[in-house]
């Protein structure tokens, strides 16, 4: 039958991706392994999920195919792609044919523990730490086991070789000097390691039912997948072979059942049925459309999608305040603007892990948890709000507390030269325009003076003055726009900049008039 042969090509599939990705991490030779690490690595879920978070390219959209592949047919990245899962699988073919070669059996399912630990790993992921990803993710958990414990003894055997060949008079090898050991890496690739085996040990796949957050992401997918493994009840005569062989412990014969959820895609219980009572069957259901869509909320779950992946710009317009008086013109969305010492958005992002330190010790209050406007990547991590606070200009405490590096340290003098943005004035939004009364609030906050009044000729011919800014003597620390009145739009704003630039030194004005100091009181 066609379905028994399934299990001899997941196997050689699997064994290709295994071959192939060990030999990416013992390659100390540089045979040509680099040259096809990327299209090798496309497929791997979670190192190109985090790739697309964090650049929307088409490169990094090997976790969608998976996504796809899964919906489709189930959870077959996990008995071929993953070389986790392979290794798991060697581990399993060791127990049997060296152990006493008894079967798996069905195990109730541990969905308490797989699906808190995926709520753990994505509430991490979106607080801005890829902590525990980066500790279960299957691909990471094998580079750290070759890496730190296989691949040093292939370079002990090569060297021991070489030495050999040496006195032999043969000079094919040659000795590879010993990497620095991170006793940290090898202790949890130790621990990683002998957590797998036991888990393989005892129940095969236990280890990706469990622990492994994208085996219980994908779980979930599986679900909804159109192609599902079934038990033929008329066909079947509970002989249990198919349960002895299934290493995710999820056929129970007695009731007749697949957990699908659970199914790794491993074929075996095809090749082990000799009655033809296992079968795909399609699970897929057209379901009647409305006949009046909701555009609305098509509008809302499309534009949401968009701004979730990183992508405001194609979700729509740039959002707006709804309009009220006294202001008309709405302030235009700008980039947001990280804490200085940040460098760049670009540098703050990927090394802020969000831990809000900054943001507790801020004696301002400026600092405040983003949403999405850093992207998905970037959600919880501190930027500044100026409507809540602004930057005091001889204020130094999220420079010396940042644990990440994403603030970096720097002097007095240089954090008040920083330019995190500039301010931007709209004249139409001002009191002094709109109302002809005086104001001068955001020139008296300025620390630099790079909004200074100037005379102002209006209708009712008042000795008015009206801002301007000086964009090269300015900071971006927002005190202009957080003392701004006017409401519900400021009249002057600070637009950031992506880049920290640096500004100028704000030129002294001298006085018109000399002083004589020889008076008891020269003023």
């Amino acid at each position: 039958m066609g379905l028994k042969r399934l299990r001899s090509l997941r196997i050689a599939v699997a064994i290709f991706f295994f071959a192939l990705i060990a030999f990416l991490f013992l390659d100390y030779r540089d045979l040509g392994s680099r040259l096809f690490a990327r299209e090798l690595l496309y497929l791997q879920f979670a190192p190109s999920l985090l790739r697309f978070l964090h650049d929307a390219a088409l490169g990094a959209t090997g976790f969608v195919a998976v996504l796809l592949l899964t919906l489709f047919v189930g959870r077959v990245y996990c008995s071929t792609i993953c070389p986790l899962g392979t290794l798991q699988d060697v581990v399993g073919f060791l127990r049997r044919k060296f152990g006493k070669g008894r079967g798996y059996q069905y195990s109730p399912p541990r969905n308490a523990i797989r699906y808190v630990i995926l709520a753990l790993t994505a509430a991490f992921l979106l607080a801005g730490s890829g902590l525990l990803l980066n500790l279960l993710d299957p691909f990471s958990t094998f580079g750290r086991i070759f890496s730190n414990l296989v691949r040093p003894v292939v370079l002990g055997v090569n060297n021991l070789a070489a030495i050999v060949l040496e006195w032999m008079g043969i000079h094919v090898l040659y000795r590879i000097p010993w990497p620095m050991i991170a006793p940290l890496s090898v202790g949890v690739a130790i621990g990683m390691l002998v957590l797998v085996v036991l888990m393989s040990v005892k129940n095969g796949r236990l280890y990706c039912n469990t622990v492994c957050p994208v085996g219980a992401l994908l779980g979930l997918v599986a679900r909804l997948s159109v192609l599902r493994i079934a038990v033929d009840p008329d066909a079947c005569t509970r002989c249990g072979r198919c349960e002895r062989v299934c290493k995710a412990g999820c056929i129970d014969i007695r009731n007749g059942t697949v957990d699908f959820t659970r199914c790794v895609g491993c074929c075996n219980c095809f090749a082990a049925c000799r009655d033809d009572a296992l079968r795909f069957e399609c699970s897929w259901r057209p379901s009647p459309r409305p006949s009046q869509p909701d555009e609305d909320r098509r509008s809302f779950i499309r534009n949401s999608m968009m701004w979730l992946i990183g992508i405001p710009a194609i979700a729509g317009q740039p959002t707006k305040i709804i309009q009220s008086k006294p202001t008309t013109i709405p302030i235009p969305a700008t980039p947001p603007i990280p804490p200085p010492g940040a460098i760049s958005i670009a540098h703050f992002t990927s090394k802020c892990t969000a831990c809000h330190l900054c943001v507790s010790i801020c004696p301002s209050n400026v600092l405040v948890p983003s949403l999405f406007e850093y992207g998905l990547s970037g959600m919880m991590q501190p930027r500044m709000n100026y409507h809540a606070g602004y930057c005091n200009y001889d204020c130094m405490a999220c420079l010396k507390v940042c644990p990440s590096g994403a603030i970096l340290p720097m002097s007095a003098e240089k954090k008040k030269l920083t330019q995190l943005g500039v301010a931007k004035f709209i004249k139409e939004n001002c009191v002094v325009y709109t109302d002809n009364t005086d104001c001068g609030a955001c020139s008296e906050h300025c620390p630099t003076k790079a909004v200074k009044m100037v005379p102002y000729p209006n209708p009712a011919n008042k000795p008015l003055v009206i801002p301007e800014v000086t964009e090269d003597y300015c900071v971006g620390c927002g005190a202009c726009e957080y003392a701004c009145p006017t409401r519900p739009y400021r009249a002057i704003y600070v637009e950031g900049n992506p880049i920290h630039e640096t500004a100028e030194m704000p030129v002294e004005e001298k006085l018109d008039h000399k002083i004589d100091y020889r008076e008891d009181f020269p003023f």
